[in-house]
């Protein structure tokens, strides 16, 4: 794999750099603390064509691409990483309509959420089915002209805020994956409404919600793609969704090694600054070049989505490293910061909660070296 940024995918780096270090670097710790979710930095993002990255310009959206959505991603969550992860799914809720979207479900959702003044959210992880969701309890039953839906999902990203959900339920007697479709439900639908409120270690400016349906009904128009297709629908959405976890990830690991870097050159200990510690720069060396390597995996996945190419694997092996190169690299800063690290006083410490969820979200880790074992086999 061999490819240049080009002029127009670096320019819009820049502007995703020069956005989140103006607006969003000032004010992430306070969003943190607080645990709110910065509704109006979003709207900005939405006015910048950020939030619709993949949707072609005649429906709404910027058209610029998985590689130049990853590299304003990394931007982004460099500087705050519980925003990247809103700008991640709001990108990831267009792709559904985008590619199973009929032309009314797109006039009506698509071109809203790619300018941004719609928000998206995804819904398929529940209380017990997480991994597998093959064991999925919400249902859809038609009726006549409605689908009723009950059931309860879980871990839902500004699942509070979202205008529309995407949600994955059972319409079929088939079990498992095979009796799975995909629907629109948009909020203030009776029936649906918004549970607990997650507190979490982490990434604490991005809401994550429970949502409960109870005799929820909507449309028969609002059916996703075709009957049973859910399950394909969703592991779309996944599959692009590890480009945007890949790239928080590598925005993560590359503030902790600029932290570690300018922590290290500030320090001085037996009389001398400790980045001139052998020991010291070793760590910094091996973050360095772990960094590199998420970046180029991320990357190449995003040129492959670029190209009509399937992703899958690709996608799996960056949100692997990616996500565990944020953690050995927030590890890394911390130690090298001491005691220091520890307390709220410095970025550090943020930013070591924040890179724990990235191992877990769209799939853990353990779940990307099934799918990737899986490919690697079966070619």
């Amino acid at each position: 794999m061999a490819f240049e940024i080009s002029s127009e995918q670096e320019m819009i780096r820049l502007m995703a750099r020069d956005f989140a270090k103006k607006e969003l670097e000032p004010m992430a710790s306070a969003w943190d603390k607080q645990g709110l979710f910065p509704m109006d930095a979003i709207k900005k993002m939405g006015e910048l064509g950020l939030l619709g990255m993949m949707v072609p310009p005649e429906l709404g959206g910027s058209g610029a691409g998985a590689v130049a959505y990853s590299l304003a991603l990394q931007e982004i969550a460099y500087s705050c990483a519980s925003t990247a992860v809103t700008m991640s799914v709001a990108n990831l809720s267009t792709e559904p309509l985008l590619k199973f979207g009929s032309k009314e479900q797109k006039e009506k959702w698509l071109t809203g959420l790619a300018e941004g003044s719609m928000l998206g959210a995804f819904a398929l992880t529940e209380p017990g089915a997480g991994s597998d969701p093959g064991s999925m309890t919400t249902t859809a039953v038609l009726k006549k002209d409605k689908y009723i839906i009950n059931g309860t999902k879980v871990f839902i990203t500004h699942g509070q805020y979202a205008d529309i959900i995407n949600l994955i339920a059972r319409t079929g007697q088939d079990k498992g994956t095979k009796g799975l479709s995909a629907f629109i439900v948009e909020k203030d639908t009776p029936g649906f409404k918004i549970g607990t409120k997650e507190e979490k270690l982490g990434l604490r400016a991005s809401n994550t919600v429970e949502l409960v349906f109870e005799d929820c009904e909507i449309p028969a128009k609002n059916l996703l793609g075709n009957h049973g297709e859910g399950f394909k629908v969703a592991m779309l959405a996944l599959d692009s969704g590890r480009i945007g976890i890949a790239s928080q990830a590598t925005g993560i690991a590359r503030a902790c090694l600029e932290e570690a870097i300018s922590y290290t050159k500030q320090r001085r200990q037996f009389g001398k600054s400790i980045s001139s510690f052998e020991a010291i720069r070793f760590m910094i060396a091996d973050a360095a070049t772990k960094i590199e390597a998420a970046s180029w995996l991320t990357l190449a996945a995003a040129d492959r989505k670029d190209r009509g190419l399937k992703f899958t694997r690709e996608a799996s092996m960056a949100k692997l490293f990616a996500s565990e190169t944020a953690n050995s690299s927030a590890y890394m800063a911390l130690q090298v910061h001491g005691g220091y690290g520890y307390t709220k006083d410095y970025k550090v410490e943020r930013l070591y909660r924040d890179a724990r969820a990235t191992t877990i979200y769209e799939g853990t880790s353990e779940i990307q070296r099934i799918v990737i074992a899986r490919e690697v086999i079966k070619e």
